[in-house]
């Protein structure tokens, strides 16, 4: 009788060990297998720091094949990155020995390096051979062609310019100034000055604006109100307010807070096209409160919103709210509410959000992960990163609704006064400007989004201009300029 006790002990003693080491066996193969290549590639990796110092990091190219980043030998030893043009800066980065690493140069540092692979198996044994870094070069949707012209663009003005494609996630520009100059942080001999006139700079150039600047949107938010309130069926295309007209003209009360128009707009009932096309801060105000807060929420989380985006560099998240008040949707009250259907209020939005809320628009309601690198190519070959769709956010029918509304601001005979030069000269073009009040002294900051042609939409832009006055001053012009560029000499002919 003992001895079946102990022979049922060390039965049950064996299958305990051999379920533990089933265990560490699954796990171990989890992370070395299944989860290698997030690992391996992880920026805050030791082993990518290492082979940062002594690997030489693939190049990277733009989708032209023109040379973004490569390497020269160092006199001392080893070797540094060399920047062919200043104008990459915000989207490449740097790699230095003394200051680590920013950009795509930090994101993908695992894959410059070589040591990220995308198959698995081959991941897992790489630690067994004598080489074991295979430094991949980058291939980028970007233009540099483009990105040039953006920078020039903006010129001596804090700002930012996103183009993508809407059908791919495709960006071809993401244009920051001021920017920086990459080599002289990265050769060894000139690393010292080259961080010392960026570190403290208060223009602060090392902020990539496109993707981390969190601006007040203005009136180029109305889109994301019209996506939300068509969306979710709380509006049509032909919704009129039978206050709206009167309140053109002497504010309308909410809550006791008087919202005005801007100067310009007529007092007559308007739908969507004509409100969208003068730009009406009534109309979308009512329609804000008749969608109401949960919806504009909603639909703004499942444009981007409230996170950050999934993308190939670090972006901040915007917000419609902070989310701190009671009401629905998290605002405050209607008076925040209102205030957020036309773009003011608690709401920030980065540039790249708005160029995909464009591109949703322009995609027929479809939204695409946006990407900046297309290709990665080593000794095992070329790997092509496919496009990929996050969500519908919108149907087809609503999509075309809100283009009409969109081409009206940019073509009719209104909207061409608050979207002067934003036109592409014999392409139809579809776009709304925006004009983000601050408070206090100071021009406002200017804005534009659109696509073109807006019947059968080929490239969507976000352009942003700090303290840049009005959106058809500024940004309305640069972003007819930049789309006709596009036209001119990316476009397939």
């Amino acid at each position: 009788m003992a001895q079946r006790s102990v022979a049922r002990s060390i039965a049950h003693v064996g299958l305990a060990l051999t379920l533990a080491f089933g265990v560490l066996a699954a796990g171990a193969g989890y992370w070395q297998v299944v989860r290698s290549e997030e690992l391996s590639r992880a920026p805050e990796n030791p082993a990518v720091a290492v082979a940062a110092a002594s690997v030489v990091r693939g190049e990277i190219i733009d989708r032209h094949g023109n040379v973004l980043a490569t390497n020269a030998k160092y006199a001392k030893g080893g070797s540094y990155r060399v920047y062919n043009d200043r104008a990459i800066a915000p989207v490449v980065g740097y790699a230095s020995r003394q200051h680590g690493s920013a950009g795509l140069e930090l994101s993908f540092g695992a894959e410059l390096t070589g040591l990220s692979d995308s198959d698995p198996i081959r991941n897992a044994l790489r630690k067994f051979q004598a080489d074991p870094y295979d430094p991949q070069t980058l291939t980028l949707s970007l233009s540099l062609t483009l990105q040039r012209a953006a920078i020039r663009g903006l010129g001596e003005d804090s700002g930012a310019v996103v183009m993508l494609d809407p059908r791919s996630g495709e960006v071809l520009v993401l244009a920051s100034t001021p920017y920086y100059d990459s080599s002289a942080i990265a050769n060894p001999d000139t690393e010292k000055d080259g961080w010392a006139a960026v570190a403290d700079n208060p223009a602060q150039p090392l902020l990539t604006r496109p993707t981390q600047g969190r601006y007040t949107p203005g009136s180029i938010f109305k889109v994301v109100t019209a996506i939300a309130g068509l969306g979710s069926g709380s509006i049509e295309p032909t919704t009129t307010f039978p206050n709206q007209a009167a309140a053109e003209k002497n504010g309308l009360v909410v809550s006791g807070f008087r919202i005005k128009e801007h100067p310009g707009v007529a007092a007559k009932t308007l739908k969507l096209v004509g409100a969208m096309e003068v730009s009406s801060n009534i109309w979308f105000a009512l329609a804000g409160l008749k969608t109401g807060g949960d919806n504009l929420t909603e639909y703004a989380e499942q444009l981007g919103f409230g996170a950050s985006l999934p993308f190939d560099l670090p972006t901040a998240p915007s917000q419609v709210t902070d989310g701190k008040g009671s009401a629905p949707g998290g605002f405050k009250d209607d008076v925040e509410l209102a205030s957020a259907a036309f773009g003011q209020g608690k709401t920030f939005v980065t540039p790249l959000q708005m160029a995909l809320v464009a591109a949703t628009v322009a995609n027929n309601g479809e939204l695409m992960r946006p990407r900046l690198v297309t290709e990665l190519t080593g000794k095992a070959g070329t790997r092509k990163i496919a496009p990929e769709s996050i969500r519908r956010v919108i149907s087809q029918a609503d999509a075309d609704a809100i283009t009409a509304a969109m081409l009206q601001a940019v073509e009719g005979p209104l909207g061409r006064q608050f979207t002067t030069g934003a036109k592409v000269p014999g392409i139809p073009t579809a776009g709304k400007s925006g004009t983000a009040e601050l408070g206090g002294s100071g021009e406002p900051h200017s804005w534009f989004i659109g696509f073109a042609p807006a019947n059968d939409p080929q490239i969507a832009i976000a352009v942003l201009v700090e303290r840049g006055g009005r959106g058809g001053a500024r940004a309305a012009p640069l972003a007819g300029s930049l789309m006709k560029a596009y036209f001119d000499t990316v476009a397939p002919k």
